[in-house]
């Protein structure tokens, strides 16, 4: 029997990208866009169990949320838990990656590290809302303009050495298997597979 969680978020590439990654015993829906969730924590880790609980407690059922965002060495870990409005409450990717590229004009590439990180969290109303976080991570650059057209957000700004290419260069599968996301759902599958 699958299990089943409802993803705290109403993007669905990502609901796509996590049921992918989860593999065939999982299932995941989008929630109700009706609940309104405001992400104020200062850590991945809290807004993402904020969000994972708000959605638990509001329809009894087992929920997942992930905070993830792109941490740069040179701007002190920014854009951070900030990073979907790193150019404003409403920008669009492109402004966020030109902001992000104006920010780092001139700065040499040895000094452009960067790491896209993401937290899980899963929340079970079965075991009285206990809450467990997952955290991973995937390390590159930022590079000076973009290169590729798939994934989304900053993707094509982020260089992945060990590929030679931007995460926007690369085909879904080996992005699912390489992504900071995909580090922290392996942990929550590893998990889930033994509470079964």
């Amino acid at each position: 029997m699958k299990t089943k969680f409802i993803l705290a978020s109403g993007n669905r590439h990502k609901a796509e990208e996590i049921a992918a990654i989860l593999g065939e015993g999982f299932g995941v829906s989008l929630m109700d866009s009706s609940v309104e969730i405001i992400e104020d924590g200062e850590t991945f880790e809290e807004n993402a169990v904020k969000k994972a609980m708000t959605i638990a407690k509001a329809t009894g059922r087992a929920a997942i949320a992930d905070d993830s965002g792109l941490c740069v060495d040179f701007l002190s870990g920014a854009p951070g838990v900030h990073t979907a409005r790193y150019a404003g409450e409403h920008a669009t990717s492109e402004q966020n990656i030109d902001k992000l590229l104006d920010a780092l004009e001139g700065v040499p590439e040895d000094k452009r590290g960067a790491k896209f990180v993401c937290v899980i969290a899963a929340v079970f109303p079965d075991e009285d809302f206990k809450c467990r976080t997952f955290r991973g991570e995937c390390e590159g650059r930022i590079t000076a303009s973009r290169a590729g057209e798939s994934g989304f957000g900053y993707d094509p700004i982020f260089y992945v050495e060990k590929y030679g290419c931007t995460m926007a260069q690369l085909d879904a599968d080996t992005k699912n298997k390489i992504s900071h996301r995909a580090a922290a759902l392996t942990k929550l599958a590893e998990f889930l597979n033994t509470r079964r």
